[in-house]
């Protein structure tokens, strides 16, 4: 998969892009990103890419023409056309369901909005659809993309070491994930409950699904409904 994303600041997005898993996806192939600063395709002497937004209102609006010679510039050296995400507050949240869909894209070009935000005739010429990663405002779309980036690509093959790693995981199946237990067996007078030091494969798949239902009852009582309703 290929990832491009603008944004006006690079530098930002390629700390998280070059660390942990992500990183080593880079190197190793699995995973293509690249980062675009929008300010390299102003036509303004002063790298300027915002300006005050028509009818008044505090703030300043991105413009769209550095925007658009950015996304052309991305298309000529890619040769494909991506699917295009906005990444803001407005659109519709992130899930993992969306996420593995995502995933299954060869190309997608992530805009990072700033300030008030960008010019709506940028969205309304190149942009498929907005995403938001919670109902919340950041300072900009730079976090969103990554948290993006980071959800779609460790469903890459040869991000991960294998599915399984993710499939057991909160919200792939519809639950929260189960309790997760590592050594000692004893700390603080707390045991790890005796079921997973049994080696016995089909009591712990018990233990784990039944833990998953109560503790997505507990603390995500839609998702525990949703998940009853397609059973």
């Amino acid at each position: 998969m290929r990832i491009d994303v603008a944004t006006l600041f690079p530098e930002m997005c390629e700390v998280v892009l070059s660390e942990s898993i992500l990183g080593r996806a880079r190197k190793n192939g699995a995973l293509t990103v690249q980062c675009w600063n929008i300010r390299d395709y102003t036509l303004d002497k002063h790298r300027r890419v915002d300006d005050v937004p028509y009818g008044g209102g505090r703030g300043m609006v991105m413009q769209a023409d550095p925007i658009y010679r950015c996304y052309e510039a991305v298309q000529a050296e890619a040769g494909t056309q991506p699917h295009r995400i906005y990444l803001s507050p407005k659109g519709s949240v992130l899930t993992q369901q969306r996420a593995l869909e995502l995933a299954a894209m060869p190309h997608l070009f992530l805009l990072c909005g700033h300030y008030e935000g960008v010019d709506q005739r940028i969205l309304d010429t190149i942009i498929d659809e907005e995403i938001s990663i919670g109902d919340y405002v950041l300072t900009g779309g730079e976090l969103p993309a990554m948290v993006l980036i980071d959800t779609v690509a460790r469903m890459l093959p040869g991000v991960l070491p294998e599915s399984l790693c993710f499939e057991d995981e909160s919200h792939f199946n519809g639950l929260l994930e189960y309790p997760q237990y590592t050594r000692p067996a004893v700390w603080h007078e707390q045991e790890v409950p005796p079921v997973l030091l049994t080696g016995h494969h089909k009591n712990i798949a018990e233990w784990r699904l039944a833990q998953s239902l109560e503790v997505t009852k507990t603390h995500r009582p839609d998702l525990y409904d949703c998940y009853l309703d397609k059973k």
